[in-house]
C-alpha cells in the first residue's frame, strides 16, 4: 500500500491521471472486458449504497415511490417525441437479434439470422417513452393523479470516450417520473426535486452546488425547462451533478396519455422527469481528496472510524483488541461503523497508509503505553491532525468528530468553490481568466443560441446555468455586445 500511495500521481502533476489512480488504487471501480463499462468493487458499491438509500428515503419523504420498468424500448416509441430521439440517437445500443447458434464452420458462435426481431430494441438509454406508454394505461381521470414513481436502474449510453464513473458506457442511476395535472404542479415538481438534490449534494456529500436553469441549447432532450445543480471540482471544471425536467405535455402527446378533468373533459397530462447517477461518485473523489488518497465526507464513509492496534506480542494484542471491542460496541450504538483492523501480516505503517488512501475519516492507534496511560492517539483524515487523547469520553469526542469533520469538508469546498467565482464584462478578460484560472465565470449572454455555440467553439466552455438567485442586471453580451438582461456561469466541465 505505501507503494501504491507512491505510485499515485500528484494531482498538480496530472490532474487527470490522479483521480484514475484514485479511483483504481483506493478499490472503488476498475475497466471491465467490456469497452466503456466498469467494474463497481465493494469499497465504491458501499458508497453508492449510502448516497442510494439517503437519497432514497428524500424521495419517499417527498411522497414517491419505487417501481421498476423493462430493459428493453421499443424502437418505434422513441420516434414519436422527435427532440427526445434525436438527442439520444447517437447513443443507442441496438438488440436485432435474439439467438445465437453454432458457427457451422467451427468458429465458435454467431447470430442465427432466423432470430430477427421483428422490431429493434434499445437499451435504455433513459426511460421517458417506455414509462410514458405505460401510463398510458394507469391514467384516464384526475383522480389518478399524481403519479410520483421512481426507478434505480442502469442505462447504457454508447459513449466513445469514457472515465471511471464520469461517463461511462452503462451507470448506475435513479430517475423519476411522475405525472400531473396542472402545469403548475409539474414545474413546482421539478423545482422541489432539484432542491432535493440540492440538499442531498451539501448535506450528505460536502458538496456545495449552484442551482439554475440550463440555456434552451443545453436542455434535456424533449423538456421545455431543465434544472441542474453545478459543481465545482479542484482542477477548476465544472460538473452537472444532477438534472431536474419540466417535460410540459410533450411525452403525454407523444403517447397520447390523456385525463377527464373535474368538468368532465379530456385533457393532456403533465410530466417532469429527474435524475442522478454514479457521476456523483466521480464529483465526491474530485471535490474532496488529495494526494494521499481520498477524502470522505462522514456521512458517506463505509468504515468511519478504523481501530490499528500496535503490539509485540499475543496477550498485548489480545488486550488491546478487548478494548476496541468495548469502544466499538459504544461507536455502533451511536450509529457509527467501526472496523478493527488486527490482520497480523502487515505492519500498522501499511494500514494507516491504506486507510488514507480509502478516506476513512477517523482512525485510531492504541499500543503498550497507551494501554497503560489510558491514552489513544486519534488522526483525522481531512486535516491529517494527529492526536493522542484520554480514553475517558472518547466515544463523545468521536462522535463530535463526525459533525466537524462533515461540516469542515463542505466548508473548505465552499470557500474554493466561492474562490473560483469570476465576474468579467470582456471578452478578452473572459477568455484570460478561463484559461489562468478556472472556474466559473458570471458574465453577460445576448440569450442566443448562436452566440453560445460560437463561445464554446472558441473556448471549450459552455454556459453551466443561469443561477435561480441571478439578479436583474443590464449589461451587454461579452461574446456578440448585444443587451443583455443578467449574468449567466460559463465554465469548462466534464
Amino acid at each position: 500500500m505505501a507503494k501504491e500511495l507512491k505510485d499515485l500521481t500528484k494531482s498538480d502533476d496530472n490532474y487527470s491521471q490522479w483521480y484514475n489512480d484514485l479511483v483504481m488504487k483506493a478499490g472503488l471501480a476498475e475497466n471491465s472486458a467490456v469497452r466503456g463499462c466498469m467494474v463497481i468493487k465493494p469499497y465504491g458499491y458501499a458508497i453508492w449504497e449510502k448516497m442510494q438509500a439517503a437519497l432514497d428515503k428524500m424521495f419517499k419523504d417527498t411522497g414517491h415511490q419505487n417501481a421498476y420498468f423493462p430493459l428493453f424500448i421499443p424502437k418505434s416509441f422513441f420516434s414519436r417525441e422527435a427532440n427526445h430521439v434525436e438527442g439520444f440517437a447517437k447513443e443507442c445500443a441496438v438488440v436485432t437479434h435474439y439467438r445465437l447458434k453454432n458457427d457451422p464452420e467451427g468458429k465458435g458462435v454467431v447470430v442465427d439470422p432466423a432470430a430477427k426481431l421483428e422490431e429493434e430494441l434499445i437499451v435504455r438509454p433513459t426511460s421517458e417513452t417506455i414509462i410514458w406508454n405505460t401510463y398510458k394505461n394507469w391514467i384516464q381521470s384526475y383522480r389518478d393523479l399524481p403519479i410520483l414513481c421512481n426507478q434505480w436502474a442502469n442505462v447504457v449510453r454508447w459513449e466513445m470516450r469514457t472515465r471511471l464513473f464520469l461517463r461511462t458506457a452503462e451507470f448506475l442511476w435513479q430517475e423519476g417520473h411522475t405525472a400531473h395535472a396542472t402545469r403548475e404542479e409539474a414545474i413546482a415538481e421539478a423545482e422541489k426535486m432539484v432542491h432535493v438534490y440540492e440538499s442531498f449534494a451539501q448535506d450528505w456529500m460536502a458538496l456545495p452546488v449552484v442551482v439554475g436553469h440550463k440555456s434552451p441549447n443545453e436542455r434535456f432532450a424533449g423538456a421545455e425547462d431543465t434544472l441542474t445543480i453545478e459543481a465545482l471540482m479542484q482542477d477548476g471544471k465544472a460538473l452537472q451533478s444532477g438534472t431536474s425536467h419540466f417535460l410540459g405535455q410533450n411525452f403525454a402527446k407523444a403517447f397520447d396519455v390523456q385525463y377527464v378533468n373535474k368538468e368532465g373533459k379530456q385533457e393532456y397530462v403533465w410530466a417532469t422527469s429527474w435524475g442522478v447517477s454514479t457521476r456523483l461518485m466521480g464529483a465526491l473523489i474530485m471535490a474532496h481528496s488529495d494526494n494521499n488518497g481520498l477524502v470522505l465526507p462522514p456521512k458517506l464513509a463505509p468504515i468511519q472510524v478504523v481501530m490499528v492496534p500496535i503490539y509485540k506480542s499475543a496477550e498485548q494484542l489480545a488486550a488491546i483488541c478487548e478494548r476496541f471491542d468495548a469502544i466499538a460496541a459504544e461507536l455502533k450504538k451511536r450509529g457509527i461503523s467501526v472496523k478493527i483492523d488486527d490482520r497480523d501480516n502487515v505492519r500498522p505503517g501499511f494500514k494507516f497508509a491504506e486507510y488514507e488512501l480509502k478516506g476513512v475519516p477517523v482512525r485510531l492507534a492504541m499500543g503498550g503505553r497507551d494501554m497503560e496511560n489510558g491514552t489513544i492517539e486519534l488522526v483525522r483524515r481531512d486535516t491529517l491532525e494527529k492526536q493522542t487523547v484520554s480514553l475517558e469520553g472518547l466515544e463523545d469526542l468521536i462522535e463530535q468528530l463526525m459533525t466537524d469533520i462533515q461540516q469542515g469538508i463542505f466548508q473548505k469546498a465552499l470557500n474554493y468553490r466561492n474562490s473560483m467565482i469570476t465576474k468579467v464584462d470582456s471578452w478578452e478578460e473572459f477568455k484570460q481568466v478561463l484559461d489562468e484560472k478556472g472556474g466559473f465565470i458570471s458574465a453577460h449572454w445576448d440569450g442566443t443560441v448562436e452566440t453560445e455555440v460560437a463561445i464554446k467553439e472558441a473556448t471549450k466552455a459552455t454556459i453551466r446555468c443561469i443561477p435561480l438567485d441571478a439578479e436583474d442586471e443590464e449589461g451587454v453580451c461579452i461574446f456578440s455586445g448585444k443587451p443583455s438582461q443578467r449574468r449567466v456561469l460559463f465554465a469548462r466541465s466534464y
